[in-house]
């Protein structure tokens, strides 16, 4: 092997050399870094499952806030419908307290009109009746000609027009 030019105790020497140092080397320093780099991948594939996880709880949470705002605008467009319908019940019940004020209001009116043309009547026959006694008085007193009678009537019934037509005035 001297030919070759490979020194055989030195070959030997470096080959337990290396196997010596290959050996303290995987004791001392591969086996931590090994663990160490299991450790890192450990880490890695957690925070990937998490991330995971995360992803598939922030899914759900949207879905859940989605659901609870859809459940929200039909519980608000409940709430509309009801206002909708209280607001509408309240008009028709204040429409129908005027029309019955409005009813009674006008047969109060009604009756008072009622009242006031029956003591207009009643005032027109008292004072026809005076009247008509005032014309039997002139009769009886002057003489019973018809021409004298004629001039009677004419200005009794002219004196009735006027107290008639100032009564219907008033």
């Amino acid at each position: 092997m001297d030919a070759l030019g490979i020194n055989l105790p030195g070959l030997i020497t470096q080959i337990v050399s290396f196997g010596i140092l290959f050996f303290i080397l995987s004791k001392l320093l591969y086996k931590p870094l090994v663990s160490m780099l299991d450790q890192r991948a450990e880490k890695i594939s957690e925070g990937l499952n998490a991330a995971e996880k995360a992803k598939a709880d922030a899914q759900k949470s949207e879905e859940a806030i989605q659901q609870q705002l859809s459940e929200a605008r039909i519980e608000g467009q409940k709430l509309i419908t009801q206002a909708r319908e209280t607001a509408d019940k309240f008009r028709e019940e204040e429409i129908a307290k005027v029309k019955e004020e409005l009813e009674s209001e006008r047969s109060r009116a009604q009756s008072n009109i009622q009242r006031e043309r029956d003591a207009a009547i009643e005032e027109l026959r008292k004072e026809f009746a005076g009247l008509a006694i005032s014309a039997a008085e002139k009769v009886v007193q002057d003489s019973l000609d018809s021409e004298k009678h004629n001039q009677i009537i004419e200005s009794v019934l002219n004196e009735s027009n006027v107290v008639f037509n100032v009564s219907k005035n008033a």
